[in-house]
């Protein structure tokens, strides 16, 4: 079994191509790891059976309180494709890179050994390009990248080492989906387990040296814009409740 690469781009993209390109080069360079550029979902080209098929409202608590945008549903079915592939390959892991960021590879050099070393256990190891905040425990530490388990985890689906195991669960519990990848993977009291978070990481998000978010934004009141803090705000204190009271354990194998 080995560890695999898989850069997620979408095509249309063509700012980021060249990026998604190197970020393969890095892996291979750095670590050892081969990949392949994934062609990302297109939100905007889905159907309406297709949105359809995908999302049900109110999976689990807390409810999401923002509708998705279709730049989010075409990113979670996209990140759904490659927990797909890590099974079907039978892979020990696999190395997911969204395509905006970039690599300090001296630094991404040690975060992958650690990475690897405790992947199997954990299931999913996030390279993070910032601290996780609050509570947490550390678990190891190379050089001066550290691997934590934050009370509460951190959104952002950049960078991360996956796990069969933990692709499997993933799968099983997202069949449909209610809100957006990096805040699914952040429930760990309905995913089952809790992950890892190593920073520093050498991920840096670059997408605005590139083109911009690829995932939709629209101008917004601000009375929009007020009501959608509030009810961010309120989401990320339920999430922190969810958090402290999770039965969810350290690893994917644990009963």
């Amino acid at each position: 079994m080995t560890t695999h690469a898989f850069v997620l781009h979408l095509v249309r993209a063509t700012a980021r191509r060249e990026n998604a390109q190197r970020l393969l080069q890095d892996a291979k360079d750095t670590c050892g790891i081969e990949g392949e550029i994934w062609p990302a979902v297109d939100g905007s080209a889905l159907s309406h059976a297709d949105v359809d098929d995908a999302l049900e409202a109110d999976i689990f608590e807390p409810p999401y309180p923002f509708a998705l945008k279709t730049g989010e549903i075409g990113c979670f079915l996209s990140h759904r494709q490659i927990w797909a592939e890590i099974v079907r390959r039978d892979l020990a892991a696999g190395l997911v890179l969204e395509d905006d960021v970039s690599v300090e590879v001296d630094i991404f050099a040690h975060a992958q050994k650690l990475a690897q070393l405790h992947v199997s256990r954990l299931g999913y190891v996030q390279l993070q390009n910032r601290p996780a905040k609050g509570s947490s425990q550390l678990i190891d530490q190379i050089g001066s990248c550290s691997l934590t388990l934050p009370n509460v985890t951190p959104v952002r689906a950049s960078a991360q080492l996956i796990s069969r195991a933990a692709a499997e669960r993933l799968l099983g519990a997202s069949r449909t989906f209610d809100r957006p990848v990096d805040t699914f993977v952040q429930s760990h009291w309905y995913t089952g387990f809790r992950p890892g978070v190593i920073y520093p990481s050498g991920i840096r998000t670059i997408s605005e040296q590139l083109d911009g978010s690829t995932i939709q934004n629209s101008r917004k009141s601000l009375g929009e814009r007020l009501h959608r803090e509030i009810a961010r705000f309120s989401y990320r204190r339920a999430v922190a409740k969810f958090s402290q009271s999770s039965s969810a354990p350290s690893g994917v194998d644990t009963p």
